[in-house]
């Protein structure tokens, strides 16, 4: 062959390979300007979570429970005794949390997913799979061990004194949940995962998907038109994926098109429903962090959830430009000051640095460097889905 032929079919082998492009931008990756900014805060709280032993929900209980030892038990937050009544069923006052309700086994979930999160964090930064080792420990108490493990149901969630025995309501509870299976998607090729134990807890998470999405309270907690809609599409997503289930996946994806978008989303961005409550800046922030959270989940490029725009032209950018300039100053909040926690949002959330990375966007980066990364308040912390972007990016 000619060196001039040789030449040409260099070139045009090139081309089709992807190995040369001409006047295309490859998209920009904020996974390094996210690890800048947290590498220290992630290494600090490895450390802890390095020494921090299992505890699950048969650590404590509540007399209240109707379940039993290994059941996830909580109480609806807004649920008080009635003071002329006292042996009364709860009455509720919206947006105002009884600090006397059981949450222990909501804290053993939470710190659950602060230390995997933290030791995946870690892992991703710093390759040393002693963390790997630890998550596994924590992973096996919660979802294997039969003298520890959780029911893989949440039958007993948010109940109410006198009233239910639990609802589909307290579904919401297992966002918690998310940065565990995640962390382990990180972990999972690691040479000292125990493939037998991870096989073990994914069965844990078919079960609870299957319970997620066939018990009632799953059916009620999906056809939520609020955030609690929204929590659905996004837990049943994160663990769809972990098990492998993409038909569960596309199911997700398309509610988020079809139902969560076009039913909760205003022509402006806003989410109305949120903007009722008696805390609108707070649920609004959830709303939106919960959104973008099922577009970095189930965004692909055969179906780009971050690219989709209903046919009236709602689009999750949209919902972001709404929020973000009010997160950058929050004294701009056209609506009522939330009753509880006005003070303590916003922290760093997570619809900043995933919409900075899905469309580039340097000025919401920056809104997200300045906040808080390390929120201490408990129902921040409650109300944070994603509290370690980095292994989700």
């Amino acid at each position: 062959m000619k060196p001039k032929k040789i030449f040409i079919c260099l070139i045009v082998t090139i081309l089709a390979n992807g190995l040369l492009s001409f006047n295309k931008e490859a998209p920009k990756d904020y996974k390094p300007e996210v690890l800048k900014t947290l590498r220290k805060q992630i290494l600090q709280e490895a450390a802890w979570a390095m020494q921090q032993q299992p505890v699950t929900v048969t650590v404590q209980s509540s007399p209240r429970s109707a379940g039993g030892k290994h059941d996830f038990f909580s109480e609806g937050d807004y649920w008080w005794p009635n003071e002329k009544f006292p042996d009364s069923p709860y009455v509720q006052r919206d947006g105002m949390t009884n600090p006397e309700n059981f949450v222990a086994h909501r804290h053993a979930m939470i710190r659950l997913s602060q230390i995997v999160g933290a030791l995946a964090s870690a892992y991703q930064v710093t390759g040393d799979e002693k963390y790997v080792s630890r998550v596994l420990m924590h992973c096996k108490a919660w979802f294997v061990d039969t003298a520890t493990r959780m029911n893989p149901n949440l039958q007993y969630a948010q109940a109410i004194k006198g009233r239910f025995t639990g609802r589909g309501i307290g579904i919401i509870d297992t966002i918690q949940l998310m940065e565990v299976v995640q962390g382990l998607l990180v972990m999972e090729n690691a040479k000292v995962m125990d493939r037998q134990a991870l096989e073990a807890i994914r069965r844990w998470f078919e079960q609870y998907l299957q319970w997620l999405t066939t018990h009632q309270y799953g059916k009620d907690e999906m056809n939520a038109t609020n955030n609690h809609g929204t929590c659905w599409v996004m837990q049943t997503a994160a663990f769809a994926r972990f098990t492998h289930n993409e038909m569960l996946m596309r199911f997700c994806a398309d509610r988020y098109k079809n139902v969560l978008l076009p039913n909760q989303m205003a022509a402006d961005g806003s989410f109305p429903q949120e903007l009722r409550r008696t805390k609108p800046y707070g649920y609004s922030i959830f709303n939106l962090d919960a959104m973008t959270t099922i577009c970095q989940i189930l965004s692909t490029k055969e179906d780009d959830l971050w690219a989709y725009t209903t046919p009236d032209g709602r689009n999750i950018k949209k919902g972001i430009e709404y929020l973000q300039p009010f997160i950058a100053n929050k004294s701009k909040w056209p609506k009522t000051p939330d009753v509880m926690y006005w003070e303590n949002w916003p922290v760093a959330q997570p619809f900043l640095v995933f919409g900075a990375n899905a469309y580039d966007n340097k000025e919401w980066l920056k809104t997200w460097k300045g906040l808080e990364h390390k929120p201490t308040v408990e129902e921040v912390i409650r109300n944070l889905p994603v509290r370690h972007p980095l292994i989700w990016l």
